[in-house]
């Protein structure tokens, strides 16, 4: 079963025990563990200085400099704030926790829930961006193209009223057993998520589409010439009178 969710679990679960451990006042133990999340998306968690009391989380995404350029930068400072650090060596993003236990916050729970969105923080910067100069009523800005994974690629434009999401898919012909597989995956994953979109009220889309490409076409390939790589696209439209307000979206 695959569990997309917006929250890294593994993170807020490793963080939840580090922090009930510290307030407890258990000795300290040094953690390095490397998470893995979907998008190529890789994290850290590691102690600074071999000081087991201070841990940090880093964050590695392959199109940080694109998220950079829609203000992914401003965005995490508002957010995190203080919990910034230095970003670690070979990671676009870090935070800083404290675990001394008489410098845990009541509400270390909340801290918790923000570092298990880190990756969902990122890429929320993009909105956020395009969404408030859709009320500004700014059209003159270039679509924002964020090629977040090998073949899969996301871009914002912006019209007069409203602001359009679409998601492309690159199917390459031929393709390996495996690439054939995951093509398959991400069909019935997008489906499904269309699916699910339409059964809640809060959040459907004003206007959605889905073209796909033709996935059987990889098996024959006709007059044995390589055909041009096909592209599927899941569209979505919201229109100006839907747009979340930025003080809901700039929260987690």
């Amino acid at each position: 079963m695959i569990l997309l969710e917006i929250n890294n679990r593994i993170i807020e679960e490793t963080l939840t025990v580090k922090y009930k451990n510290a307030l407890a006042r258990l000795k300290p133990e040094s953690i390095d563990v490397t998470v893995a999340d979907f998008d190529g998306v890789l994290f850290h968690i590691s102690n600074v200085n071999g000081d087991k009391t201070k841990v940090r989380v880093s964050i590695s995404l392959k199109f940080y400099k694109q998220l950079e350029e829609h203000g992914a930068d401003e965005l995490l400072k508002r957010v995190y704030g203080p919990l910034l650090t230095e970003a670690e060596s070979g990671y676009n993003i870090s935070v800083l926790l404290d675990l001394e236990s008489e410098s845990i916050p009541a509400d270390w729970e909340e801290t918790v829930k923000k570092v298990g969105l880190l990756k969902r923080n990122c890429f929320a910067s993009v909105f956020e961006r395009y969404f408030r100069l859709q009320e500004d009523g700014d059209v003159t800005h270039q679509r924002a193209v964020i090629n977040y994974r090998q073949d899969e690629t996301f871009d914002l434009s912006i019209y007069d009223l409203v602001v359009m999401v679409c998601c492309c898919f690159r199917f390459r012909i031929p393709r390996t057993k495996q690439q054939i597989e995951a093509d398959y995956q991400r069909r019935k994953i997008t489906c499904k998520f269309r699916r699910q979109l339409e059964t809640i009220q809060d959040a459907k889309m004003d206007a959605m589409s889905l073209k796909d490409g033709s996935l059987e076409a990889s098996f024959q390939p006709e007059g044995g010439q390589k055909p041009e790589p096909q592209v599927s696209a899941l569209s979505f439209v919201k229109f100006a009178s839907r747009v979340a307000t930025l003080s809901k979206l700039g929260a987690p």
